[in-house]
Order: structure tokens, then sequence, then C-alpha cells
């Protein structure tokens, strides 16, 4: 833990008690401050029993120095969660836990942090691995994994690597990194931000106390972040591309340093596909301006063993792989997966976000059927009709088993049941770890029943 003592002896209120509001609250009682922790959830309070509860709606905010909101909270968008109104009517500024690290990162760290709507993910774990892999102490969290302030303290030269989400920008106030990273922009969370343009400004923020000394890493094949890099002044900027001319590119398949070749990308064989080709690149780009010399990036690259719930080969039966891409919870995220093979059996579904699946039309002929879950299976189901043989099957219980009886039925060679959700998965789970876990279960059970089959059939 980092204890924060910013606040040493006043009061800091903290609402919303998930991990990364239980780790704020502790790491400001380690560091002094009085903490006044809520939730609106009963089960929630019950689970942080062990902090200090105060009912914030009948409390007297003029004590209060600080609100910690927790990122899912709304700030803005659809209204200001009661919280935040009272802590504006006291005059009483709302943070995020981010922000109490900046107040407590340990001296002669440096600071990386990545945003983007597609890719955080995968491209904040892949450069924490690759600093890892080059002996430099790396510490990774935020918005992937470990809540920030639950991190270790690194020595000097050490590296904190923070996967940045719209929602914890918002509430960083101070950001600022010595190399920022943003890899994409498309439409994402605009129930939360109000508007595209709030979004995209949101995004920006990632480099606004940015100086001379510092790198901003931007992938530019969207319109939305080539105006950003276009207009920005004080960092030193190094665009990322796949297939167009940039600082770090990657063409047909092959990575390039300005015009030196680096290596291949292409066949990597934890990051497919030409997303994970940008995800890549701009890896490369960030550990360059932290110092690491190509061939040890290559080889670090080649190490990588990718992430969880992203693309990820969960098992095989016969000539049918399974591929967990819990993690892709909006269309564009899913079109990286669906682009990715070519006989697709398509576990879609869930809490629709704006947009639902429009715009995937190119991808249609690689799906041979979709099986379609949670509360977005009849409306994605409209969006199929005439374009894709799909079906509303409810649940991830029952789609797992009928995508694979279909799959081996029609026999191809490289078929793929692959749950890519488009959708946030609060409908029927708590976050798409929890979907992706029970992924993985259904198609460990599936493969027992297969081996029990097979074993009843010999003897």
């Amino acid at each position: 833990m980092i204890a924060v003592s910013a606040y040493k002896d006043r009061t800091v209120a903290v609402f919303g008690l998930g991990r990364s509001g239980r780790s704020a609250a502790q790491a400001l009682l380690a560091g002094g401050a009085r903490v006044w922790a809520w939730d609106d959830s009963e089960p929630s309070r019950r689970a942080a029993a062990d902090l200090p509860l105060n009912d914030l709606s009948a409390c007297d905010w003029s004590k209060i120095a600080a609100l910690v909101l927790a990122p899912g909270v709304p700030l803005t968008h659809p209204a200001p969660h009661w919280t935040v109104e009272k802590a504006r009517a006291a005059h009483v500024p709302v943070i995020g836990d981010v922000e109490l690290f900046l107040s407590a990162r340990p001296a002669g760290t440096r600071l990386v942090g990545i945003t983007g709507t597609n890719g955080k993910s995968t491209t904040t774990t892949l450069i924490g691995h690759l600093l890892q892999q080059a002996g430099v102490p790396v510490a990774i969290g935020g918005n992937v994994g470990t809540p920030v302030l639950d991190l270790p303290a690194l020595p000097p030269g050490g590296a904190y690597v923070l996967e940045m989400s719209s929602f914890q920008i918002d509430l960083t106030p101070s950001w600022h990194a010595d190399v920022a990273c943003l890899l994409n922009v498309t439409p994402d969370h605009l129930d939360r931000h109000g508007s595209m343009d709030a979004y995209v400004a949101l995004k920006r923020r990632m480099f606004d106390r940015q100086t001379v000394d510092d790198t901003a890493v931007i992938g530019i094949d969207d319109a939305y972040c080539r105006a950003i890099a276009a207009t920005l002044r004080g960092p030193r900027v190094v665009k990322v591309s796949v297939g167009h001319t940039a600082n770090v590119a990657v063409h047909d398949g092959v990575l390039f340093d300005g015009v030196a070749s680096v290596g291949r990308v292409a066949d990597l064989p934890a990051l497919p596909g030409e997303h994970n080709s940008q995800n890549a690149a701009t890896a490369y780009a960030v550990c360059r301006a932290l110092g690491l010399d190509p061939a040890t990036i290559m080889a670090g690259l080649r190490t990588f063993p990718g992430l969880a719930h992203r693309m990820e080969r969960v098992g095989r039966l016969g000539s049918v792989s399974f591929v967990n891409d819990s993690k892709a919870t909006n269309a564009d995220a899913a079109s990286k997966a669906l682009g990715s093979y070519s006989n697709i059996y398509w576990i879609a579904g869930g809490k629709p976000k704006a947009g639902g699946i429009e715009g995937l039309d190119a991808l249609h002929p690689r799906i041979r059927r979709a099986y379609l879950i949670g509360t977005a299976a009849r409306e994605f189901a409209a969006t199929l009709q005439g374009k894709v043989n799909a079906s509303v099957v409810g649940t991830l219980d029952a789609a797992v088993p009928a995508a694979y009886a279909d799959a081996a039925r029609d026999g191809h060679a490289d078929a793929v049941v692959l749950l890519s959700p488009a959708c946030a998965s609060y409908d029927q789970f708590r976050d798409f770890e929890q979907r992706g876990d029970a992924f993985r279960d259904l198609v460990a059970a599936l493969a027992a029943r297969q081996a029990g089959r097979t074993e009843g059939a010999a003897a």
C-alpha cells in the first residue's frame, strides 16, 4: 500500500466501496486522515465493515476536505450523484484515487499513463511486461488489475504504468505523466459524458500538464486522435500508426522506428490482429521514450503471454477453438476479434451501449452463427436479421454448448467459438472478468463432458 499523508488530520469522504474505494480509504487512514466512508449499497457497506462508515447524506459537509469518488459513480451525466451535488454545494473538491496517488508517488519514480477507447488494458499490461523483462522495477494498475494505491512503493528509477479510463481522468485534475499515451477514440460511455466532444476533451486532458521534458504517444489512425496530435504544444509528440506514415509504424506486419525496420509484430502469438499491432507499436514507442533499446523491446514482445479476457484462447475441442474476449464491451472492441478469425460462432450481448452492434456489416461474412444473450439479445437479433444466422439463447450457460454443437457439426478446420459481447456485463454479471471466468468454466465443463463420453465409448 502507498500511504496518503496529504490529508493528515483532516476529514475525507470516500464514496463507492468497491476495490478502489476501499483501497483509497485504507491509504488515507494509513496517512493519518479521518475517513468517512459510505456506499449506497448495503452489501458493499457490510463488505467494508472494517472501515469507519458514516452516512454522507446526514453528515456536516463543512468538515470535509475532499470527496474521493469511485470512478463508476456519475460525476456529471446522466446526472451528478447526490454526493457530488453535496460536495459542490459545500465547495468540496471531488477527486479519485489516482489524484491521491499523485500526491504520494515515491520520489524519483516515473509515471506512464495509457488511455483510449480500446486496447488500453493490453497495452498497459504489455508495457509493464516489457519493462519488467528489461529489469526495470515496475508496477501496473489503475483501471486494470490492482487499485493504484495498493501498488508497492517503487525505488527511484522505477515506473508506474497506469491504465486510465475516461472516468479516472475526470477525477484527476492534476494528472501529469512522464509518458502519456492515447491509443484511439471511438464513441463510448456517452451516457456518462454527455457528448462525443466532451468525451474527446477528457481524453485530451492526458496531455494538458505535460512539458517539453515529457512525451506524448498518440495513435493517429482515427480523426479524433489526429486532431489532438496536431494541436499539442509542449511535450514531444510521438505518432503511432498501422499502415500510415508515423514516427513508429507497422507496415505489412513489420514494425518501423522512423525508417529503421525493427522486426515483425504480425506473427506474435499473443498479439493477433491489426489492432494488436497498434498496441505493440504503442508499447514500443513508450518503452523507447523510457530508454529501452529496440532489441530489448522486441525480445520482450516475443515473450508476452497475452491478457486475460482479451482474445484469450481458453480451450480447444477437436477442430473447435474457444476464445474469451469478454473485455470487448463495445462494438468497436468486438470488431477487433471478429476481424481476426474466419469461421466464427459468435456469443454476443449483455447490457447494450449506444449504437449497439451497428457498423459491423463488413465482418458479417466471418460469422457462421450468432448466439445472443442478456438485455441486448432481441435488439441485436433485429440488427442481424437477414444478415447473420442468429438465435436468442438468453444466457451464457445456454450459448456455449449450443455454439460448440453447431461448430462441431459444421466441421470447419478453424472454427472459433468466440465470446466477444460488444456489451457491458452488468445485466447478468458483476463485471467482464466474472463473465470471462464463467465462459472459461463452461468450456472446461464441456471438455470434461466430452472426455467422459470418449472414455465411456472406449470402455
